[in-house]
C-alpha cells in the first residue's frame, strides 16, 4: 500500500468539499475472518455532520478503519469527493481526512513536534490551536514551572513531553488531538467515540470547539454517548456490519420499532411515560 501513486494523484485543483460515498462496501480485518462491514451504501453530503451508532459489534469502528485504509475491501469502494479512494495513495488519501480517536496519541517530544512533526506551520497558528483548544495556559504553565530564565512564550512550544502524554491529563490528551485537527485543513473529521474516556468539561469543550471551529467540514461521529450525535444532521444505525437505519434524529426516535429510539430508550433519552401522554392527546 504506497504512500503515494504517482499516476493516480487527485488534482490539486480538485475542491476538497467533504462528500463521502459508500458503494456496496464490504471488508473484513483478515482474509479468513468473517466481514465485518457488509454491502454498506451510504451518500453523505458535503458539511453534513453524522452521527454512527450501533450495538457493541456492530461495525462502528470498522467503518474508520475502512476509511482510513487500515482495512481494504472486500468489495465495493469508498468515493470521497467522487474519489475512489482505493485507487490513490495512502498519504494522498490521508491528507483528506482527520480524526480525534479514543485513545489519543501524544508521543515523547515537545509540544511543537506533537502538533507539527513536519514543521509546516507557523508558531502563531499553533497557538491558535492550542487556544481553541484550550491547552495554551497548560502549556504557559508547563513552561513558567520548567524554565528558570525570561524568555519569549514562543519557547513554551519546546516543552518537552512525556512518552504517552503522562504529564497531561486523558482529557488533555484528546484536547491535544483537537489542536493537531484544527491545524490541518482536512474536509472530513471522523471522532472515533473521541469523548467516551473524558470528563464532562473535556466533553463539553470539545463539542463546542468542534460544533464552531469544523462547521464547513463533514462530521463523522462515532458516538460512546447519545448525547454527542442528538444534533446531527442525519444517524447511521448499524447492525452486524449492515447499515440497519439511515435518517434524521427526529424521524428515528417517531418509529417506536426502529433501532435508534431502542439505543435511545437505553440510554434514558426517551421518557415513555411522556411519550403515552403525547399519543392520548393527540388521540
Amino acid at each position: 500500500r504506497p504512500r503515494i501513486i504517482e499516476d493516480h494523484r487527485p488534482r490539486k485543483s480538485c475542491p476538497y468539499n467533504g462528500e463521502v460515498v459508500f458503494k456496496d462496501y464490504s471488508t473484513r480485518h483478515r482474509t479468513e475472518l468473517d466481514l465485518v462491514l457488509k454491502n454498506v451504501n451510504l451518500s453523505i453530503k458535503p458539511h453534513e455532520k453524522i452521527g454512527i451508532v450501533g450495538r457493541t459489534g456492530a461495525g462502528k469502528s470498522s467503518l474508520t478503519l475502512a476509511l482510513f485504509r487500515i482495512i481494504e475491501a472486500a468489495g465495493g469502494h469508498i468515493d470521497i469527493d467522487q474519489l475512489n479512494t482505493s485507487t490513490i495513495g495512502l498519504a494522498d488519501l490521508r491528507h483528506k481526512l482527520s480524526i480525534i480517536p479514543q485513545d489519543a496519541q501524544v508521543f515523547e517530544g515537545s509540544i511543537r513536534s506533537n502538533l507539527d512533526p513536519t514543521n509546516i506551520y507557523t508558531d502563531e497558528q499553533l497557538w491558535k490551536s492550542l487556544e481553541l483548544s484550550h491547552l495554551k495556559d497548560h502549556v504557559l504553565n508547563m513552561y513558567a514551572e520548567r524554565s528558570t530564565e525570561e524568555s519569549d512564550i514562543t519557547s513554551a512550544l519546546d516543552v518537552k513531553m512525556s512518552e504517552g502524554g503522562s504529564n497531561l491529563s486523558v482529557g488533555q490528551r484528546q484536547l491535544m488531538c483537537l489542536a493537531r485537527a484544527l491545524l490541518v485543513p482536512s474536509p472530513i473529521l471522523v471522532l472515533d467515540e473521541a469523548t467516551a474516556a473524558v470528563d464532562v468539561e473535556t466533553d463539553q469543550v470539545l463539542q463546542e470547539t468542534i460544533r464552531s471551529e469544523f462547521k464547513d467540514r463533514t462530521i463523522l461521529t462515532i458516538a460512546h454517548r447519545l448525547n454527542t450525535i442528538m444534533d446531527s444532521d442525519r444517524i447511521v444505525v448499524l447492525e452486524h456490519g449492515e447499515v440497519a437505519e439511515f435518517d434524521t434524529p427526529a424521524n428515528l426516535l417517531k418509529r417506536k420499532d426502529s433501532l435508534f429510539y431502542s439505543l435511545s430508550k437505553q440510554g434514558g433519552f426517551v421518557d415513555e411515560e411522556e411519550e403515552e401522554d403525547k399519543e392520548g392527546k393527540e388521540t
